[in-house]
């Protein structure tokens, strides 16, 4: 924890500061003088106020506006970080004043906004001179906002107070935003907005193709592309407009995939448009949506030359206006809430339940959220895509006298697909002492206290294939009993039985020694770098999303000790996905700097979700499904700072997907090692609903990623399961360095279930099972090797670690195929694998080696590992 007193900018802040004179000086020389005017009345004092993040607990977005200069806020040490407050009404706003701490930002904007999710800027700088600084503003809103752009130190932004001075406009709260009751309206204009215009590009194939002439207004000019993928063309309109139409008038060398994207900025885009199959010659395209900036993002040319446009058109709207996507709301008939008063809990838990026992494959989805508060008598049996949590702040604000249960009765006792459930942020007081959670992969324990046992087997005890818990306290013993392997994180356990395969255990206190592979315990007392998964919160009667810290070299659960670390973010600042929800209206909402709540549902988008604000949240709620109907990658996450994606399931459609994740570019980007993006329960699948198909599941292409918990799944079983009718090659490809994996579950990818190109990766705990699926041994030759590996470390990688890590085969279709080995990684002195393991199960293929050419084969039909204690 970095404390005020101990910091190197508090010892320089006297010197700096000098006296209140030195610094009225300093300003006058730092900002334009201004005439003389009465100021209006001090209106931030004690509102509500929220921040884009805190440094840490003790230095809370309110202490800007508390009216003390001894107390401050403090953001993440990184840039694109904001404080805003609520003044409860709209109101002329003539001055805001800027107390820093000595970590300050010299570049930052004022905006004002009236219903904070659009925003106008009303002062910037890149100049700012710390100290005391006072602006002299115009501008009307009921939030404002400083949207710090760059940071003058290597801390965050820091204020002592935010003060901002105005006149009430009668307390009316204003009119909101830019209003509006109808669709698009008016008339999509024939003059081109684009034309003369400024016009940029990726590239230009040489001095006679600029960019420029494709907007020149003279088809005998054009511009032209480097020879390869992907390139843009962007021009700047000079204001934002409604646009509706775009034309491309291509030269012989056209895209055939391609986007329409639109920008307020220049910086952030959203996609309008997108095409796999686009002809060539005049391509009209009606679009809709806002911006200043209007690009053809080109990502695969029909030809061996680059892209060609002999003109590119922008049509606008003439009285056109797209109503802002509004914040907040309710959380539709898919989330079930319950406070103690609620009469016939248990049935309303029991008919869910009898709904989603055995509904493997089917479209329900429900959330059961329970308000802090005492329950008695409960028992939630938990089915399939049915999540289970407490809406206080802390777990045992929420008590359960009674349990919540899993178990496998529907499966007569085995639990080997008990997939796509939760439980989370509850205190159960089980009736007879242990509570059972009986699962396999995709069913997180998260957050939850356990005042008794946990039993992680069926009541018959038969076969289990689990699991994950993170930030949980279970203050009896966890029975392990028939979970083939499982994973615990940052939590704390009165104790731990059996083993069979691989558990393995990170920062948990009272986890069992080291012991791989007899027990079967891989145990490190910390976890390197952690961020507990958001969740949904009461705060009074106001909903709001918690967004954890970050930690370090973590060891227990990240409440037991106090208030937890983090930010609370309004639900009002969450566009809440319902059913009809569509992917132009999501990143509609993404562009104006609205999160986004995906209640319980099937959610088909037609193009990409697009992610490229920094500490933007994607929070699901009852295993929320998303589905590409047309090929595009359902989720893409731009380079940028502390995304949090949580609570999802991605799944295929039947037009081939490039990924069904994207974070990052195309290769690794900046360093967000102070605040990583975290991608937290996103459940990926390819098959079991439909044909689904995806080159790949996740590609993980940021710096300092942490993937927390993910089932990357190619369906075995279920509809439209085939070797080639669900073909996927890969589970996850990482291009980024300093990725890391905790509780990693990738299974039966068609190539490498796991493909690591990025440096300094490391993983703890990876469960594997190769495809059943394989027709016959040269199906997956890789050269002259036998079988693609399920975890393969590219050879230009110098540095990678991994603990717990366990690969099955199961090739129930042709028994005698052989893999070469599991694990396939370069001979370098940086690269360690500890606590290794194959397994032929029941003797349905085998393994020659566990990793590269190291390790005892599998024979038999005994389904008996072969371990590795190290490689090297």
């Amino acid at each position: 924890m970095r404390l005020t007193s101990t910091r190197p900018g508090a010892v320089r802040r006297a010197p700096a500061a000098l006296t209140a004179a030195a610094v009225v000086a300093g300003l006058a020389m730092a900002l334009p003088v201004t005439t003389a005017s009465a100021a209006g009345t001090l209106l931030s004092q004690g509102k509500t106020v929220s921040s884009s993040s805190t440094e840490n607990g003790g230095t809370p977005a309110t202490a800007a506006v508390d009216g003390n200069t001894g107390t401050r806020w403090a953001s993440a040490a990184t840039d694109q970080q904001w404080i805003q407050v609520d003044l409860g009404v709209s109101a002329a706003i003539d001055k805001v004043v800027l107390n820093w701490e000595a970590a300050y930002g010299d570049g930052y904007q004022i905006q004002t906004s009236a219903d904070g999710v659009a925003w106008t800027t009303i002062y910037t700088t890149t100049t700012g001179a710390g100290g005391v600084e006072t602006l002299n503003v115009s501008g009307t809103g009921r939030y404002v906002r400083m949207n710090g752009t760059h940071r003058h130190t290597g801390y965050g932004y820091s204020l002592w107070e935010f003060q901002v001075y105005g006149t009430p406009a009668g307390g009316t709260g204003g009119t909101g935003g830019t209003g509006g009751t109808g669709g698009t309206g008016g008339t999509c204009g024939t003059d081109n907005a684009a034309q003369g215009k400024t016009a940029t590009a990726s590239s230009t194939e040489n001095g006679g193709t600029l960019a420029s002439a494709a907007v020149d207004g003279n088809t005998g000019t054009r511009w032209a592309s480097a020879a390869s993928d992907p390139q843009w063309l962007q021009v700047d309109l000079g204001s934002s407009q409604q646009v509706c139409q775009v034309v491309l008038n291509w030269e012989a060398a056209y895209g055939d995939g391609y986007q329409i994207q639109l920008s307020p900025d220049g910086t952030n885009w959203n996609t309008v448009y997108t095409t796999t199959t686009g002809a060539g010659g005049v391509e009209t395209l009606n679009v809709s949506g806002t911006g200043r900036y209007v690009r053809m993002n080109g990502t695969h040319r029909h030809t061996g030359y680059g892209y060609s446009l002999w003109e590119f058109a922008v049509h606008t709207g003439s009285t056109s206006t797209v109503p802002p996507v509004q914040g907040g709301g309710d959380l539709g008939p898919n989330v079930k809430i319950f406070d103690p008063s609620t009469p016939n809990i248990q049935a309303t838990v029991d008919q869910i339940f009898t709904q989603q026992e055995s509904n493997q494959f089917g479209s329900e989805r429900y959330a059961m959220l329970f308000k802090p508060g005492t329950y008695n008598n409960i028992n939630a049996n938990i089915g399939f895509y049915t999540s289970i949590a407490g809406l206080g702040l802390n777990p045992d604000d929420t008590t359960f006298n009674g349990d919540v249960t899993v178990d496998a009765g529907w499966m007569q006792g085995n639990a080997t697909q008990n997939f796509w459930r939760s439980a989370e942020n509850l205190h159960l007081k089980p009736v007879s002492g242990t509570d059972r959670w009986a699962v396999s992969q995709a069913a997180p324990f998260r957050r939850m206290h356990v005042e008794g046992g946990l039993n992680l087997a069926p009541s018959s005890y038969g076969w289990a294939s689990g699991g994950y818990i993170a930030d949980s306290k279970i203050d009896g013993q966890v029975g392990n009993y028939s979970q083939q392997q499982w994973y615990t994180r940052d939590s704390s356990i009165g104790g731990f039985s059996n083993g069979v395969w691989n558990q393995t255990f990170s920062g948990v206190q009272g986890a069992p020694a080291q012991g791989f592979p007899d027990p079967p315990y891989t145990t490190l007392d910390t976890t390197p770098v952690s961020r507990e998964k958001p969740f949904l919160y009461l705060d009074g009667n106001d909903y709001k999303v918690f967004t954890p810290a970050k930690r370090t070299n973590a060891r227990g659960t990240d409440w037991g000790n106090g208030a937890p670390q983090g930010d609370s973010i309004p639900l009002s600042q969450f566009y809440v996905v319902k059913a009809g929800a569509t992917a132009a209206t999501i990143n509609q909402a993404l562009a104006q700097g609205l999160n986004l709540l995906f209640t319980p549902g099937v959610y088909h988008v037609d193009q990409t979700i697009n992610v490229t604000r920094a500490n933007t949240v994607v929070l699901g709620l009852g295993m929320a499904t998303i589905i590409p109907d047309n090929g595009v990658t359902a989720l893409k996450v731009a380079d940028v700072d502390g995304v949090k994606l949580a609570g999802l399931l991605l799944d295929a459609g039947t037009v081939n997907s490039p990924a069904l994740l994207q974070v990052g570019d195309a290769g690794p980007g900046a360093d967000h090692a102070a605040n990583p993006t975290t991608v937290q329960d996103v459940f990926v699948r390819v098959g079991g609903v439909t044909a689904g198909k995806a080159t790949a599941g996740m590609l993980i292409n940021s710096n300092n990623t942490i993937v927390d918990h993910t089932w990357i799944w190619r369906a075995d079983h279920g509809a439209g399961v085939g070797w080639e009718s669900n073909r996927s090659d890969y589970g996850m490809q990482v291009r980024g360095n300093d990725v890391l994996a905790t509780g990693l579950f990738v299974e039966h990818f068609n190539k490498y279930d796991v493909e690591w190109f990025g440096d300094r990766g490391r993983t703890i705990f990876f469960q594997n099972e190769k495809s059943y699926d394989a027709p016959n041994q040269a199906a997956i030759q890789n050269g002259s090797v036998k079988g693609y590996a399920a975890y393969k470390v590219e050879d230009s990688v110098n540095t990678h670690e991994g603990w717990g890590l366990g690969s099955y085969c199961y090739f129930n279709v042709d028994p005698t195929i052989v893999m070469d080995h599991g694990f396939e990684v370069p001979d370098k002195p940086g690269v360690k694998l500890h606590d290794v393991l194959v397994n032929s199960l029941g003797g349905n293929g085998q393994f020659n080696h566990v990793v590269n050419n190291s390790g005892a084969p599998t024979s038999g039909t005994g389904t008996v590992p072969s371990n590795l204690v190290s490689y090297p």
